[in-house]
């Protein structure tokens, strides 16, 4: 018997039971649609990280002062004192793959202007700090490095504080806002830039020179932090390293001596997150996958009916020449057909449902060719696995029996 004499047959034989078939197909059909959408959600999950950062500047590095311990208790690192002046000087003068530098100095302050409010935060930044993190004025100037030498109340704002302070439409250029009692001239806004992979507000920023913040606001010579931006993504790790060697110069920590301060590169961030989506993805992979042997399961004791039902046509097939092969391969072929079916429409669910989903959490859609050809031969492999047994059954049946059954 040929394929295609067996295919029809086959076919001819399911359509006789359209809805015990349609049934048998549901559990392949939900398998292989929670897989496809599961492994593109996290291919998505992962693309949307890497956008993300790559937003917040994907040569990004970021200088911390080491976490301090005191009596044997972590006091964390806001409380040190290890970056100051002479390290901006020295990452600014003597490094190779370091594009821009600038310090960061935090301080909280409650944001006034006329009768509307916003509680929030200043950081002093240097005028590099737009490049390293890739904000971009939306309108007026950045502060210039004489505004830094002066201490010049001057601040760049983001869009949330503009919502917030001007709820009357009123041109943020040029008016003077109140940081807690000290008046700050705004000189520009930022263009808006959404929430970050945290989920924090990177348009509730307050830019303004760094000095200003020590001298006016804090009364302190050290920086929060220093960021830094590599000259490419790839030299990266080479300007790490660098910076590595020059602040150990700068501090003189003897050699095999643990640093005072923390680098973080975006690609560790990006790795580590990477890492946790994948897992999170292989894990709702493996439990969509249950659906699968589900299916399968459904197929084999359909096929254990059909061959039962169908015992009286085996019987006369071999009766009138049918070897027990055509008959094992006639019952195996409904079965990876039933499975075949069921895989492509669940294919195409998967596709939709993985489409909506990334629609509705604003991620990109990724298709995944690699999941959708596993899952093409998941179910054929399903169907002649499950399949198989009862197939065997029926062809191992003896045809005087097969033709007495009742």
């Amino acid at each position: 018997m040929n394929i295609l004499s067996l295919i029809r047959i086959a076919i001819r034989a399911l359509m006789r039971n359209k809805k015990r078939a349609g049934l048998t197909m549901l559990g392949i059909i939900i398998g292989i649609a929670s897989v496809i959408a599961m492994v593109s959600l996290g291919q998505s999950s992962t693309l949307s990280v890497r956008e993300q950062l790559s937003g917040m500047g994907s040569n990004m590095i970021m200088i911390m002062p080491a976490r301090q311990m005191r009596g044997g208790v972590n006091m964390g690192s806001a409380s040190a004192q290890s970056l100051d002046m002479r390290d901006l000087n020295a990452l600014e003068q003597n490094t190779r793959y370091v594009a821009n530098v600038s310090p960061l100095v935090n301080s909280s302050a409650q944001l006034v202007f006329g009768s509307n409010n916003h509680p929030g935060s200043i950081q002093g930044v240097a005028p590099s700090y737009l490049n390293i993190r890739m904000y971009k004025l939306e309108s007026g100037i950045m502060f210039t490095d004489e505004d830094v030498k002066k201490y010049n109340k001057v601040c760049v704002i983001g869009k949330t504080v503009v919502e917030n302070l001007f709820k009357n439409g009123e041109n943020p250029i040029g008016q003077v806002v109140r940081f807690g009692s000290i008046p700050m001239k705004v000189i520009g806004v930022l263009e808006a830039k959404g929430q970050n992979q945290m989920g924090q507000d990177q348009d509730d920023v307050v830019l303004v020179p760094y000095t200003t913040v020590q001298k006016r606001f804090m009364a302190i010579n050290h920086f929060n932090m220093l960021f830094a931006s590599a000259t490419s993504e790839e030299e990266s790790e080479y300007a790490a390293t660098e910076i590595t060697y020059i602040l150990r110069s700068n501090h003189k920590i003897a050699p095999g001596a643990e640093d005072d301060f923390e680098i973080r590169t975006q690609e560790e961030l990006l790795t580590t997150m990477s890492s946790v989506t994948q897992l999170l993805t292989v894990l709702l992979a493996a439990i969509a996958s249950i659906s699968l042997i589900v299916g399968g399961i459904g197929i084999m004791n359909i096929m254990y009916v059909t061959v039962t039902e169908r015992t009286k046509e085996i019987g006369l097939r071999m009766a009138i020449g049918a070897q027990n092969r055509d008959i094992m391969l006639q019952f195996l072929s409904e079965s990876v057909i039933l499975s075949l079916i069921g895989g492509l429409i669940g294919i195409i669910l998967g596709l939709i449902l993985s489409y909506l989903l990334s629609y509705v959490l604003k991620w990109p859609f990724v298709v995944s060719q690699t999941a959708i050809l596993v899952s093409f031969l998941v179910c054929a492999a399903t169907g002649i696995f499950f399949g198989w047994y009862p197939a065997k059954k029926a062809a191992n049946m003896d045809p005087i029996a097969a033709l007495r059954y009742e």
